[in-house]
């Protein structure tokens, strides 16, 4: 079974600007729907897959703090989704892919939402302000990562 965290950003962000901060040699495939997307398969290296697609009118839910329901409606949006298997999370993917996450907001000024597994929220920028989000699934180093990369 797959972890998957999605970094999701609001605007029309040309895919391959994005591609350059999260996945350099991402290949073009295209999604079920006919859609563009970059895939890389960065396991050895990184310990994850990442996928880049765009849309337009885009819905976002997550479970905040709180347990509450957080919402977030966006006109258009990329989002970069991160797949790693359970047997490289802990070592490599998730220190890799919150090191790449932080190259993206470092790289970007939309606002951002990150969700693990689609359902919880790890982290927004709004306004350019960083805020974590359920704090139990973070710890000290993943803190450096992300706010200081």
């Amino acid at each position: 079974m797959a972890v998957e965290y999605r970094l999701t950003l609001a605007g029309d962000i040309p895919l391959e600007q994005v591609a350059q901060l999260a996945a350099p040699g991402a290949v073009e495939t295209s999604t079920a729907s006919g859609g563009r997307m970059l895939s890389g398969d960065l396991n050895d290296e990184h310990g994850y897959v990442v996928d880049i697609t765009g849309g337009r009118r885009g819905y976002c839910s997550a479970e905040d703090d709180g347990g509450a329901l957080w919402e977030w409606e966006l006109e258009a949006y990329v989002e970069v989704s991160f797949y790693m298997r359970k047997d490289t999370l802990v070592d490599r993917g998730k220190p890799q892919m919150l090191a790449t996450v932080a190259r993206i907001l470092a790289g970007t000024a939309e606002d951002a939402a990150l969700t693990l597994n689609g359902d919880v929220l790890m982290l927004t920028r709004v306004a350019g302000s960083l805020r974590k989000h359920n704090t139990d699934g973070w710890n000290d180093e993943d803190d450096d990562r992300i706010l200081h990369p």
